[in-house]
């Protein structure tokens, strides 16, 4: 299993709480990057979808979208939103070939031990078409721990997820950092990178 159990069930829990704090997540300027470097109609994976805001933004911006979270009650809310397909799913469910122009993995793989990381990016190489294009958001610092909600965490420093991205196969092609309060009320440090699957 690459998905904690208390985790999920702090997310089934919380989801409506969670919805409202990030109803705004269709503006986030890291999701209308994604959306630039893949072109209209593109097949895409929200991979760790919550409750499919981002999923559904992707859908308004002509993009045929398919979305997977291991929460019963987020993949329920995700649902909500029309025109995209929404199953529920751990990240190494992912056993497709080829099959997508982009893959949105933001903030959800940081919920994955260490150790299972290296596969699940080679799940997400190998389910991308050459070239395609990755997005993958983490909190970062070093160790694993579970926050005041329950949640687990692996951090990461900048240097630990290039190397984990260009060891999976990917081409770095942008980076952005930042802190926010989160969930859990805490303003934590993150990263964004997008990245192309350089072959």
């Amino acid at each position: 299993m690459t998905t904690d159990e208390q985790t999920i069930a702090v997310y089934d829990a919380k989801v409506g709480e969670y919805t409202n704090a990030f109803s705004a997540a269709a503006n986030d300027p890291a999701l209308l990057r994604f959306i630039n470097l893949v072109t209209k109609g593109a097949s895409v994976l929200d991979l760790g979808c919550g409750p499919g805001t981002h999923a559904a933004a992707m859908h308004k911006y002509g993009l045929n979208v398919t979305a997977t979270d291991a929460s019963s009650a987020m993949v329920k809310e995700a649902r909500r939103h029309e025109g995209i397909e929404v199953r529920q799913a751990e990240f190494n469910d992912l056993n497709e070939r080829g099959m997508y122009d982009g893959i949105w993995a933001n903030f959800s793989l940081l919920h994955a031990l260490r150790g299972s990381f290296p596969e699940i990016l080679s799940r997400i190489a190998t389910a991308l078409k050459p070239g395609g294009v990755f997005h993958l958001g983490l909190k970062t610092g070093a160790g694993e721990k579970r926050d005041n909600l329950g949640r687990r965490y692996t951090f990461y420093t900048p240097a630990e997820a290039h190397k984990y991205l260009q060891a999976a196969g990917f081409r770095v092609i942008e980076e952005t950092s930042g802190k926010s309060v989160g969930l859990a009320g805490t303003d934590d440090p993150w990263i964004e990178i997008l990245g192309r699957l350089d072959r």
